[in-house]
């Protein structure tokens, strides 16, 4: 019997895996997504705390920032896919109910993400509010602005600004780390070109083919990214 051929193995048609590897991409894109939004959250939090909290809120903040930046993003993954797995089952113990209950790999692997995108994200957003000119602040301090209407009006916008580039590099990172989350079990791009590459024994066709995709996610990401950046800059005096 002859090996199918390369079109063949990726085609939409019967015994391809083009259906499995789009799905895949698919699942990808939204655990990137999920995990991006939770970071971002982390992180606006997380830079409030370093920039304007107390003594004990930075304490915190640098201790996150310190601990998460400083372990593998793999072993974040392994804790809270396991641990969240004994602590349901020990929940569901309680409960009345008998065995293992496993934790949800998405929910997991969405958490980890967006846990360790949340570190990077809090020294994105503390550093691009540090390039925030304190003459603009003083200018609508007297202008009559409450703080209120200072942060909507002046200091997030230009927070975000100067966020934009850095957002983008992490938004690259957490891409890319949504290949982790293969671990779990979840059918994103790795694991179902995993799966495809032991089915049939090629794997070099299935991994080149979920190589492309990725970079064209990436690709089209960063522009999207490059275009927010260039349409929040409009206005902004370039050296």
């Amino acid at each position: 019997m002859n090996q199918p051929g390369f079109l063949d193995v990726i085609s939409f048609g019967p015994g391809g895996w083009g259906g499995a590897l789009v799905a895949g991409a698919v699942m990808t894109i939204l655990i990137a997504l999920c995990g991006f939004m939770i970071g971002s959250i982390i992180g606006t939090f997380g830079a409030w705390a370093k920039v304007s909290g107390g003594r004990t809120l930075r304490f915190f903040a640098d201790g996150y920032t310190t601990i998460l930046r400083g372990i593998p993003d793999l072993l974040v993954i392994y804790l809270f896919y396991f641990g969240g797995s004994a602590a349901v089952t020990a929940i569901g113990r309680l409960l009345g109910s008998d065995g293992f209950i496993g934790f949800p790999g998405f929910l997991a692997g969405s958490l980890a993400v967006g846990i360790t995108s949340g570190a990077q994200q809090t020294e994105v957003f503390r550093g691009a509010f540090r390039a925030v000119q304190h003459g603009e602040i003083e200018a609508a301090i007297a202008c009559g602005m409450s703080r209120a209407l200072r942060f909507r009006r002046i200091i997030a916008p230009l927070t975000l600004r100067h966020a934009l580039p850095g957002m983008g590099n992490v938004w690259q990172v957490v891409l890319k780390e949504s290949a982790l989350v293969s671990i779990t079990g979840v059918a994103e791009l790795l694991r179902q070109a995993q799966v495809g590459a032991g089915s049939t024994g090629m794997p070099f066709n299935f991994y080149i083919v979920a190589g492309a995709i990725y970079l064209a996610i990436s690709t089209f990401s960063g522009a999207v990214l490059q275009r927010s950046e260039r349409h929040f800059s409009r206005g902004v005096r370039r050296s």
